[in-house]
Formats: structure tokens, sequence, C-alpha cells
């Protein structure tokens, strides 16, 4: 292997971020592959057990309210008892719940351990990604955000694929999800040597975000809908058209591999030109698709619809993140990342219930109707705002950074670059909070 010095930078910067991260890195993967089967797995599994469109719908909408719960929590619960105990005692909860999911097979103690899973793995994305910030520095931190994000994908796209390896009406699969969690506590305990600053960001309101972005709040909120629908009722659509359970594991991947895919390029389209134009055109085309699909189009056809929706729907949360970042000061882009994942989580938890009372009231196509409609939402929104002021100088706007749409906390605006000067000190306001030292940290 060359020496640093004949490398291209990035190159280097990238080595020394997998160097640093590694260990994490495969943690969080774990716990993504877990997320993006369990998920999919409970889809199927309600549509066996004759649940009912709208009772699945609530399911899947209560992982959002313990996401959002564990959010708000998880960084006071560190505060405590520190990042060590608090993932092991997280990651052993999420475990645990989901075994019982396979014991306790009826609605109400399934909505119940959807908001314990929902709340344990935010809590678990907090401590990852303190942990990722703390171990990142200006050199590796655009490196780790696109790692993180390839990770993110990469492990709920694999996730789909393990819905085949064991029947869904089995308990093989909960016990796979289990391992997998449980799992994804040993890298970080075993590697990570230090404990990292708890960067606390000093809260922005809704109203101050309202008040400078308009489209980034109600953008976001709209497109945290449309992921909680697309991730929560995805495949009870797919099992209502009569796919098998290989081409629904199939249609899920696709979805997120389109957003994989042009989350990049559109990101960088939209550095060239008014930020709002590419939302307004995204969000279009992800509608258009939408409206196409209702038509239940099968086979390659809909594969191919379903990915260019994830394509064009699943940037959107980076796209007005960033929208967002162009417009408040450079102090509040950490701070008001955190307000917009609760935003996100408010909307998601909508998503999936209003999803499936479409599917009830107009059979299957409803789960694209709704989704044609929630994107038509945000792109009616976008045009409204481009003729109330012009767009942002471009020496004055933010650069767009990759954030997951589905697997973030309210600290993942911590690994954006912009958020740190040339001494790689926080830019941000952040909040004193007093981190117990525990003897296993």
């Amino acid at each position: 292997m060359p020496p640093d010095h004949d490398r291209p930078p990035r190159l280097v910067a990238l080595g020394h971020a997998v160097g640093s991260a590694w260990a994490l890195l495969v943690g969080v993967a774990l716990l993504m592959l877990g997320s993006g089967l369990q998920g999919s797995l409970l889809g199927v599994r309600a549509s066996i057990e004759g649940f009912g469109t709208t009772t699945t719908g609530v399911i899947m909408s209560s992982y959002y309210l313990g996401y959002l719960l564990g959010s708000t929590r998880a960084v006071h619960l560190v505060a405590s008892v520190g990042h060590i105990r608090v993932f092991a005692a997280l990651a052993s909860v999420a475990s645990s719940s989901i075994l019982l999911h396979a014991i306790v097979v009826e609605p109400i103690g399934w909505v119940v351990l959807r908001v314990a899973s929902g709340f344990c793995f935010a809590g678990l994305f907090v401590v990852a990604e303190s942990w990722l910030n703390d171990l990142a520095t200006n050199e590796t931190r655009g490196s780790l955000l696109s790692l993180y994000m390839v990770v993110v994908s990469g492990g709920l796209g694999a996730g789909q694929l393990l819905l085949n390896v064991a029947p869904p009406e089995s308990f093989e699969l909960f016990v796979t999800i289990s391992v997998l969690v449980s799992l994804a506590l040993v890298p970080a305990a075993l590697s990570v040597r230090a404990k990292p600053r708890m960067l606390q960001p000093v809260p922005v309101t809704m109203r101050e975000i309202f008040r400078e972005a308009p489209l980034g709040i109600v953008g976001v909120i709209l497109t945290g809908s449309a992921t909680g629908a697309l991730f929560g009722m995805g495949v009870v659509y797919a099992q209502l058209v009569g796919l098998g359970l290989a081409k629904t594991s199939v249609f899920m991947l696709v979805a997120i591999l389109g957003g994989a895919v042009l989350q990049v390029p559109i990101g960088a389209l939209s550095d060239h030109t008014d930020r709002r134009r590419v939302i307004l055109a995204t969000a279009a085309l992800a509608s258009l698709v939408c409206v196409a699909a209702t038509s239940n189009p099968s086979g390659a056809v809909l594969l191919v619809a379903i990915g260019l929706l994830g394509g064009f729907s699943f940037p959107l949360y980076a796209l007005l993140n960033a929208h967002v970042n162009d417009w408040i000061d450079h102090t509040q882009i950490v701070g008001a990342g955190g307000r917009l994942v609760l935003a996100m989580g408010f909307g998601a938890i909508v998503g999936p219930f209003a999803a499936s009372l479409a599917m009830t009231s107009i059979g299957p196509e409803g789960f694209f109707w709704f989704l044609a409609a929630v994107h038509a939402l945000i792109a009616l929104f976008a045009a409204w705002r481009l003729t109330r002021r012009p767009p942002r100088p471009m020496p004055e706007r933010a650069h767009f950074a990759q954030i997951p749409a589905r697997g973030g906390s309210v600290l993942v605006s911590t690994l954006n670059p912009e958020a740190w000067d040339d001494d790689d000190e926080p830019v941000f306001r952040t909040a004193e909070v007093p981190i117990v030292v525990t003897a296993d940290e």
C-alpha cells in the first residue's frame, strides 16, 4: 500500500475514518439489519395473522411514537448513567421486545412492544452518533458521514433480504433479529476506549426554524409521513397485491437502493441552483411515479416504480435539512437538525396510519394514492415559497450533507462538517451536560 502522501487526500481521510470507527460502524450495521428485518417481518406477519390493514397501520405508527420519545430522552439517560450502560441496557430491552412479538401475537401487545422498540433504537442511535462524532476530525468527518449513510442504507436493504431465510410464521426470524441487535453491542463494548464528549446542542425552537425556512418544517413533517408510510405499509401493500415473500423483500430493497443511488446526484444538483426548485422537482416526480403506480403494475414495472419512488422520496429529508441550513444562523445548524428529526418523527407517526386508512377505503392502490398526495403537497408548498422571496445568494448557502431519512437521531447533525471550525471545535451552541463517570467507562 502506498504511503499516505502518495494517495489522494479523500482516500487518506476515508482510510482514517474507517480505521477509527470500524467497530461502531459494524455495530450500526447490525442494528440496521435487525431494524430493516423487524419492520418488514411484522408487516408480513400482521397480514398472516389477519390483523387488518388499519390495525397494522396503528402498529407500524407506534414504532415512531417510541422513536420520538427515545430521541428526546436518550441524552438525559446517557448523562445519568453513561454511554456503555445505556447502550447495553437499550440493546437488551430491544432484543427482548423483539422476541416477545413472537410470544404475544395480538395487536395491543404489538403496539406496546413497537413503542418500546422505537424508544430503544432511538437511544442506541444517539449513543452511536455521539461516539462517531467524537472519533471524527475535520479531516474525516465528511467521510464518516458518507460511510454512515452507506451503512444505514446497506443495513436496511440487506435486512429486507433476510425475510427469506425462514418462514415468517415461525419463531426463527424473531430470534435472528434478537441476535443481530444483541451482537451490535459487542463491537462497541470491546472497542471504544474513551468516554466521548456528550454535546447537547442548545435547542432551536420550531417557531424560529419556521420563521426562517417554512418549507423546511412543513416539508420535513410531510416527508416523515411519506417515509413512515413507505417503510411501515410497503410490505403490507406488497402482500395485498399478491407478491410472494421473496418478491416482497426485493420490493422493499429496491426502494432503499433507489434512495441510496439518487441522493448524491440530487444533492449535488441542489448545491448549484435554488434548492427549493430541486425540492419541488423531486417531490413532483415522486408524486407522478406514485400516480403511475396506482394502476397496479406488476413485475419489473412495479420494481421500477418503487425504485424511482425511493430515489425521489428518500433524498427529500436531506434536501430540506440543507434548505434550513441555508437560511438559519450557522451556530444553529445542529440544534435545528435535532428539531427536524423530531418533526420527521411527528410525521412518521401519522404516515402509516393514514396510509392504512387510504388502503382500507379504496384498496391496495390507496398506498400509492396517499404517497402521491403527500409528495404533491410538498411540491405545491415549495412552489408557493418560490414566489415569496428570492433564493439565498450562493456564497451564503450551506452545502448539501447526506443525512439518513431513517436511522438518524437528534445528534446526526453533529457529523455535518459545516458544524465545526478549522480548529475542530463546534461552531454550534451547546448546553452543559454533566456526564456521570462510571467504572466501566
